[in-house]
């Protein structure tokens, strides 16, 4: 098998030995092309995914003792060695080379300080915005001093450059060293024109500053508006306002500083500017609009406290048994990170706890991990139980890992990503983020329907929620993904109730000390969930083929390079 040879040694020997020949099994037919799920493994999946076997992993990791599971903190390594031992204790074996259970990374931690005050100069006087109630900001270099003098500001609309859809907001202006006042999400009018209101890559925030570091800004700040964004400011506040954590600088463009401010802040702004926010708005609604310089002018100096620090992935392998199809992998993950301590809220709770977000996903792979585990026969291909870093800070271990693999990405035939859980209850719909980018779509419709569920896509298009977890970086390096989410159509509730419970827990909860557990969980639809990624995952792990992207996908051509980087056979 010339594909063993890509793996490390150790993995290589684990699934030579774990081949075996397969037996017959009762089966549980679903369909529309999707392979008989054998009632053994129906049976696993209502035996091993149960409430105890999910509550006891997000009471650990949710609490107090674990401080918030910040990115290089001691709570950091107690959950990694947590999730290393259950894996362990499991019968899976390391992911890595040398028969090692975590993936060190190194990250830096930038404490930056800024004025409590940021002042405006324009022609009527100066206009100044308060720290964290106006604007928020990071510093976008790893040095200890960063300093911006008499920027010149410039409303730049969008700020995307997007070739296939003819589009580019900058028109060859020259924004060397100035400071780019951009709105948040995407073109969202025309279904045809982007994605209508499904968001893409172009209306996240990193994009914003990625591309914006590119025209050679010194700085950038984002528009903030709850609809646009996706989630209110106080999640801007608690995301952006500690310690942040990067990957090393590694040459590429940057930014001295990646702001926020708040949609009044900015309106301030643009009236000290003489300029209508509404009126550019509608302006920058169109292929025509070119960059709007502001009359306006601003300086800044911050410091930054510099840590380089280390974090890590964590992973396990399960070998399969199929000679031809072990070296490929099916990769269930997870994020293991939260925000560590920062500003209290109102009851003086000054740990985030992570508890839907995302000791939820943990709880909800390492019982579909046990539940591979615990088979009669293991599945054709290899399972990896991974569990990244800093997922919280910009997807950092999930793109160390793409950037690393354990197993080459040709061979990794599909990723199952788990972020949070449903907390409200059992749901006749199932919730598939990223519907329509893959054949996958068939095996979840089919399974979902198994399950006397509806299969819908993103019920919230607008906040771009592909594009912010993991999934993203393994879809960088070609790799297919199942990404689910809560269904809202809560059963025994009136229309509407599940979607409000969602709408009200971002808006007390999401990023913020209360996502804790309590009593009010309700843990059945997250049952229902991890059942569903079970039997999505087995039925990936036994296909002949591996999934592929649809035609014409951004991420086909990526997928094509990875095959094609791999040994003849």
């Amino acid at each position: 098998m010339r594909q063993l040879r890509k793996l490390s040694g150790h993995t290589a020997l684990m699934i030579a030995c774990a081949c075996a020949a397969t037996v017959a099994v009762a089966q549980v037919p679903l369909g529309q092309g999707v392979p008989p799920i054998p009632e053994s493994v129906d049976k696993a999946a209502r035996t091993y995914i149960t409430r105890p076997a999910l509550e006891a992993p997000i009471r650990f990791l949710a609490s107090d003792l674990l401080e918030g599971r910040g990115p290089a903190t001691r709570a950091d390594e107690l959950a990694r060695l947590y999730l290393q031992t259950e894996l362990e204790g499991m019968g899976y074996q390391p992911a890595f080379a040398q028969g090692a259970w975590q993936q060190p990374f190194d990250v830096v931690g930038l404490k930056s300080q800024f004025p409590a005050t940021w002042s405006f100069q324009g022609r009527g006087g100066a206009t100044d915005l308060a720290w964290r109630t106006d604007y928020i900001a990071a510093s976008g270099l790893q040095q200890a001093a960063v300093s911006i003098e008499n920027a010149e500001l410039v409303f730049v609309g969008y700020g995307i450059q997007a070739p296939e859809f003819q589009w580019d907001d900058f028109k060859g202006a020259d924004l060397k060293g100035k400071i780019l006042v951009v709105m948040n999400n995407d073109p969202d009018w025309d279904p045809h024109l982007f994605a209508g209101k499904r968001r893409l890559y172009y209306g996240r925030w990193d994009y914003k500053y990625e591309t914006a570091a590119r025209q050679g800004a010194a700085g950038v700040i984002i528009l903030h508006t709850t609809p646009s964004a996706g989630y209110p400011w106080q999640v801007v506040q608690s995301s952006w306002g500690g310690e942040q954590f990067e990957l090393p600088a590694a040459g590429e463009a940057r930014l001295k500083v990646k702001a926020w401010a708040t949609e009044e802040a900015v309106r301030r702004l643009m009236k000290a500017a003489g300029q209508d926010l509404d009126k550019l708005v509608k302006a920058a609604h169109s292929r025509a609009f070119r960059p709007v310089p502001l009359a306006l002018h601003a300086s800044l100096g911050f410091t930054n406290t510099i840590s380089q620090v280390k974090t890590a992935n964590v992973g396990g392998i399960l070998p399969g048994n199929d000679p031809k199809l072990a070296p490929q992998v099916v990769l269930l993950s997870a994020h293991h990170d939260h925000f560590g301590i920062g500003e209290p809220d109102a009851s003086g709770d000054r740990i985030y706890h992570g508890a839907v977000d995302n000791a939820s996903g943990c709880a909800q792979v390492l019982a579909i991990a046990r539940t591979f585990a615990m088979l009669p026969e293991r599945p054709r291909r290899s399972i990896i139980a991974l569990f990244v870093a800093g997922e919280e800070r910009g997807l950092l271990g999930s793109k160390y890992y793409a950037e690393h693999p354990s197993v080459p990405a040709g061979l990794i035939a599909a990723n199952v990503n788990i972020d949070g859980g449903n907390i409200f209850g059992k749901t006749r719909d199932a919730t598939l983020i990223s519907m329509g980018k893959s054949s996958l779509d068939a095996i979840a419709e089919a399974l979902a329907k198994s399950q006397g569920r509806t299969l819908q896509g993103d019920q919230f298009p607008d906040r771009g929620s592909y594009y912010r977890s993991d999934q993203f970086s393994f879809a960088k390096i070609g790799v297919p993904a199942l990404f689910f989410a809560e269904g809202t159509d809560v059963i025994g509730q009136p229309a509407g109730w599940g979607r409000k419970q969602f709408e009200d827990w971002e808006l007390k909860k999401y990023h913020q000390p209360g996502d804790k557990l309590d009593s009010s969980w309700n843990f059945d639809g997250m049952i229902q969930d991890a059942q569903l990624d079970l039997l999505s995952a087995w039925v990936i792990a036994q296909a002949d083929a591996m999934p592929a992207w649809k035609p014409g996908d951004e991420f086909e051509a990526a997928r094509a390079h990875a095959l094609a980087a791999l040994p003849a056979h």
